[in-house]
């Protein structure tokens, strides 16, 4: 956000010249519109297109192992569905470099990055403040261009928050985290750059990166760019973590509504990235009041069989 007023205009442009990026050009708040600003660079997996990679030579066994006639399935929306109430999906915070950092205690600590996080006071909970659910908080400073993500997040008394694990991002650089890492995700993978986003669907009206999503079984295995696995079965005919699917090119989405286009066109040039064990073909998005939940609903007609699996590199198995 380029503020008008006390001269920070000045601090704004040369903190987003010194990280190479426009973050500034963002707004601060929950869900807020990045205008088009990409998290991560050009070249980092997240924003590469795969619709001319070739297909994987398994692509066809790993795609019907998942079930047969199984729909795309939009894991967010507008429909109260948190406990307190408030849409469904994973909701995100936007703040300036100069929110205060309160200290994260993590439960797997030798695989988070510790604190201090900048999270504020009204940050968030996937789920709610009452869920039992995954309960995800994600944190983007926009000046410094960081992401912070925390799994399983409990506020305290105090101001400090006590979390399952935690992970830092630095959005201006494409490493990866260490070898065998979680994240605050199954499989050591950042949030927030693979959600659906209302800024993108109805303002941008494009989204230029791969998509999260989930499936309920994988394989002990991950490919890159994910870091961890979260399953004991080895059986190779499952999805590793971080592999990824297209929607076939051949597919018609014209009769689609317009913002449900927008996903499935994403969906052909991105794909999607395997992050989590979780509903088969569930694809994430923020948690927003405004979406459109029959546009979203449409989405369901797409099947398992309507995408092909990227070619993966070798899986790491240990």
């Amino acid at each position: 956000m380029i503020m008008k007023k006390h001269g920070v205009i000045a601090f704004c442009l040369a903190n987003c010249l010194l990280s190479a990026v426009w973050a500034c050009d963002t707004a601060t708040g929950i869900n807020a519109n990045l205008h088009g600003n990409r998290l991560f660079p050009a070249d980092n997996p997240w924003n590469q297109p795969i619709d001319k990679k070739p297909v994987d030579a398994k692509s066809s066994i790993l795609i019907n192992q998942i079930g047969t006639n199984v729909p795309l399935h939009p894991d967010f929306g507008a429909n109260a569905y948190w406990d307190d109430g408030k849409p469904f999906g994973i909701p995100f915070i936007v703040v300036s470099g100069v929110t205060p950092k309160v200290p994260v205690t993590f439960d797997i600590s030798d695989q988070s990055d510790p604190g201090p996080y900048p999270i504020p006071s009204n940050a968030p909970i996937e789920g709610g403040s009452h869920s039992k659910g995954d309960r995800h908080v994600l944190v983007l400073d926009q000046d410094h261009w960081k992401l912070y993500e925390t799994w399983s997040s409990y506020p305290q008394a105090d101001g400090s928050w006590k979390a399952g694990s935690g992970a830092v991002f630095n959005l201006t650089s494409n490493a990866l985290r260490p070898a065998g890492w979680t994240s605050a995700d199954a499989a050591g993978l950042p949030i927030l750059p693979g959600l659906v986003r209302y800024d993108e669907v109805y303002l941008q009206k494009a989204i230029n990166h791969a998509i999260r999503f989930t499936v309920e079984q994988t394989r002990r295995a991950y490919v890159a760019p994910a870091r961890h696995f979260a399953s004991s079965n080895t059986g190779t005919n499952l999805l590793p973590m971080g592999a990824r699917l297209r929607l076939k090119a051949s597919y018609d989405i014209s009769t689609f509504p317009a913002p449900a286009q927008v996903i499935l066109k994403a969906l052909k040039k991105y794909g999607m990235i395997v992050a989590d064990n979780g509903g088969n073909l569930y694809i994430s998005g923020t948690a927003d009041s405004r979406w459109d939940d029959d546009a979203l609903d449409a989405l369901k007609r797409v099947g398992n069989t309507d995408f092909e699996v990227v070619a993966m590199g070798v899986p790491t198995t240990k």
